[in-house]
């Protein structure tokens, strides 16, 4: 981390430190030629005296230097120390150096270079030496500028809050240990030390969604096979697996909470949003469609304390409201609309301390909308309580997409993540209109749908996948990335559920497996490659802008033909199995209305 002096303090022992060695050689060189030619005999008949003592001074300094290291480094688990991606004074430094010697390349190339009177081959060399110059100026300014745009929107990192040593003794003699492991969880020195503990295998997909239930001992997952899975994630076994119901891809799969991990919410490509019932006994009694988008649907909203009522959100537009209490389940709440045209929607999110609030993004449209559930009049601003929007994309032109939003855990902030874009954090108090808080970049968010998450108890940190397959996570309040992991192997990682009680995420995306994180790394990350990558996602990102100025289509075009060859033969086994949900409605949106049975009720058989 560095000063503002420029200095970087490294306090963990960190690779920018010189050899030992190094400065004292410097100091006693240039020292020599001072007492040397020092007239004052009187100082140099006392110079070995001072020297003697300085030496000693120095000693006991670096001694105590040692041992407030030793102090810090048994108290602390924060490896922070080890990386600044703004290392001011050392960036300074070694570019002053480069510069100092592209210059001396340069004019000795001029000195080099012929007179007037030089022949043709002459001149052409001379050509392709301003040519070459060109080029490494242009290259210059380029590393220039993207170090600029990688420092920008940073702030320092705070103290570590939290210190290993002290809180364990606080434990032992039971003083604060009650929030033992909340503290633990948001811990910076344990976020860096997150590492890949496993693997659970059993989809044939992508898996596109996971949802660990309140208590956090158990893990959903939903698949392109249209097959969700209950895992005993601690055992890394599969306690329950059943046929979703949907006829495309398994979008999202939650537990309803309070319900006893009985039910299951579902939705899908297809449109249709399932409820899943399960039994005590590890098995699937039934699921049934309780709606029916026009198009693919992506996100549900839960509401915190309800077992039976959340929110759905589709491309056509529509976020119903759903009550398994009633007869007919389904009430369409709101269309989304920018002026009179639909805007389909990709996420949606309910405040958690607030659940009226809910808030939605979608598809070629720049906005954060909130709707208030009791004050919805599409008369008056199409129902919108508030819009956000960073203030640099209000006015684009190449309008982009949110993938995914949330709100942090007390509802104050809400995280958005752009297509082809970066992650944004609003003030969810703030009024209609106002521009971000922090920014978050590095990543790439552009072949699929990705997700972004909050990760700690207080929503200490921010964690998104990347189309560069790494998973990253950002100090909330600086910014700065504090932990860089390599995701999946496909390339892709989408989805990111941090445990709710525990120190620990599960992630998966194009990979066929859900990969399990715990920090129990022995050293602290030292993001080794990450401004490669950084800067490799953001080079990526500006060539296809101007190339493409629709490349998002492209890509998901690309992603749809993809699960539609992967589909084939889950339908092929379907017509084989007999099944007869193969034929429902698109027409209407309130298809839930529709009597249960038939296409709409499926028998689950629990393998």
């Amino acid at each position: 981390m560095c000063d503002t002096d420029g200095k970087s303090s490294v306090p963990n022992g960190g690779s920018d430190d010189p050899e030992p060695g190094e400065g004292r050689e410097e100091a006693d060189t240039s020292a020599v030629p001072e007492a040397q030619t020092s007239p004052d005999s009187g100082n140099l008949s006392s110079a070995p005296e001072g020297s003697e003592d300085g030496q000693d001074r120095a000693m006991a300094n670096s001694e105590q230097k040692q041992g407030t290291g030793e102090d810090e480094d048994t108290d602390s688990m924060d490896g922070s120390g080890l990386y600044s991606l703004t290392e001011e004074g050392e960036r300074e430094s070694e570019g002053g150096r480069e510069r100092g010697k592209d210059e001396s390349k340069r004019s000795a190339r001029k000195r080099n270079r012929p007179s007037g009177g030089a022949t043709r081959h002459s001149s052409s060399s001379d050509d392709d030496d301003e040519d070459e110059e060109e080029e490494e100026d242009a290259e210059e300014e380029d590393e220039q500028a993207m170090e600029a745009w990688l420092g920008a929107d940073l702030r320092d990192l705070s103290r570590p809050s939290w210190r290993a040593v002290p809180s364990l003794r606080a434990r032992e003699i039971g003083r604060d240990s009650h929030q033992f492991v909340r503290r633990v969880c948001g811990a910076r020195g344990l976020v860096q030390r997150l590492e890949l503990q496993g693997r659970l295998e059993r989809h044939t997909g992508c898996v596109n969604t996971l949802h660990f239930n309140p208590s956090g001992t158990r893990l959903a997952s939903g698949s392109d096979d249209l097959r969700v899975v209950i895992w005993d994630w601690a055992r890394r076994r599969a306690e329950l697996e059943f046929d979703s119901g949907h006829k495309s891809n398994v979008f999202q799969a939650k537990f309803l909470p309070h319900s006893g991990d009985s039910t299951l919410a579902m939705c899908a490509r297809d449109g249709q949003i399932r409820v899943a019932e399960l039994s005590a006994t590890q098995r699937c009694k039934n699921t049934k469609r309780v709606a029916q988008h026009k198009g693919a649907a992506h996100k549900l909203a839960l509401e915190p304390d309800s077992p039976c009522s959340f929110l759905s959100a589709g491309e056509d537009a529509v976020v119903f409201g759903i009550d398994l209490r009633l007869d007919r389940p389904a009430n369409k709440l709101v269309v989304v609309k920018e002026g009179e045209k639909k805007v389909g929607l990709y996420t949606i999110f309910v405040n958690p301390a607030n659940t009226h609030h809910f808030a939605v993004g979608g598809s070629r449209d720049q906005y954060v909308r909130i709707y208030d559930q009791r004050k919805i009049n599409e008369h008056d601003n199409n129902g919108v309580l508030k819009k956000f929007c960073p203030s640099h994309l209000v006015s684009s032109e190449s309008k982009t997409n949110i993938t995914c939003l949330v709100y942090s855990h007390d509802g104050t902030e809400l995280l958005a993540s752009y297509n082809d874009e970066d992650i944004y954090l609003f003030d969810s108090s703030h009024s209609d209109g106002a521009d971000y808080r922090r920014r978050y970049k590095g990543h790439r968010n552009n072949a699929t749908v990705k997700g972004v998450n909050f990760y700690g108890p207080c929503s200490e940190f921010v964690v998104s996948g990347s189309d560069c397959g790494h998973i990253y996570l950002w100090d909330k309040n600086s910014a700065r990335v504090v932990q860089f992991m390599e995701g999946d192997r496909g390339g892709v990682v989408n989805c990111l559920e941090p445990h709710p009680h525990l120190p620990g995420l599960a992630t998966s995306g194009l990979d066929h497996d859900v990969k399990l994180w715990a920090p129990t790394a022995e050293n602290p990350t030292t993001l080794k490659g990450l401004k490669e990558v950084m800067k490799k996602n953001k080079r990526e990102r500006d060539e296809d802008s101007v190339r493409h100025g629709d490349q998002y289509d492209t890509q998901l075009l690309w992603f749809l033909m993809r699960h539609m060859r992967n589909r084939r033969p889950q339908r092929a086994r379907r017509g084989e199995g007999g099944e007869g949900d193969t034929d429902e409605s698109w027409s209407s949106p309130d298809s839930s209305d529709e009597e249960e049975g038939g296409p709409d009720h499926v028998q689950c058989m629990s393998s």
